[in-house]
């Protein structure tokens, strides 16, 4: 791993995109917001430096209404992949708020969604607030790994420990 990489901002996995189109969609008629994560171009075999993006954090403790959507900061964790945000208008209107600008300071780039919703329904912006292109990328992200495990999996690790995987001690 380099120590220093690219800031550029290549563009953002379609699945990405998809996954934040979808949960605005689900938030409404409130805001939805996350946090940017992304991961150097080259585990793509993109011919580019810089940085796709490829998760949307989801801050515990966010609160939200038709108007805003506020972050408890000190959830927010140490990341240096962290690169913007995703935020919805449920208004439909595609343009940062005097708010939203107040926050555009953290990250290089950050995408508004509004209603519909739809592929067409989203902008993307730098820290000033000025529009700019992002590309939608067909890359193959990394399936998740975090909780891969299932009951077979857990049963074992309690026979292994000697306990009964069916007895109530085991269930708690």
């Amino acid at each position: 791993m380099r120590l220093f990489r690219s800031s550029e901002i290549l563009g953002i996995a379609r699945e990405t995109l998809e996954f934040a189109l979808e949960a605005s969609e689900a938030t409404h008629p409130n805001e939805y917001m996350g946090l940017l994560r992304g991961e150097d171009a080259r585990k793509f075999d993109l011919e580019r430096r810089g940085q796709v993006i490829t998760d949307v954090l989801v801050i515990p403790g966010t609160k939200s209404d038709p108007q805003s959507a506020t972050v408890k900061s000190n959830m927010i964790p140490n990341d240096r992949k962290a690169v913007g945000s995703v935020h919805s208008h449920p208004n439909g209107v595609l343009r940062p708020s005097d708010a939203d600008l107040k926050t555009f300071h953290k990250g290089n780039v950050h995408i508004i969604i509004g209603s519909p919703y739809g592929w067409r329904d989203w902008k993307a912006f730098n820290s000033n607030g000025d529009p700019r292109s992002l590309d939608v990328l067909d890359v193959d992200l990394p399936e998740e790994q975090f909780f891969d495990f299932t009951q077979a999996d857990i049963d074992a690790e309690l026979r292994a420990e000697g306990r009964d995987p069916g007895s109530e001690e085991s269930e708690r």
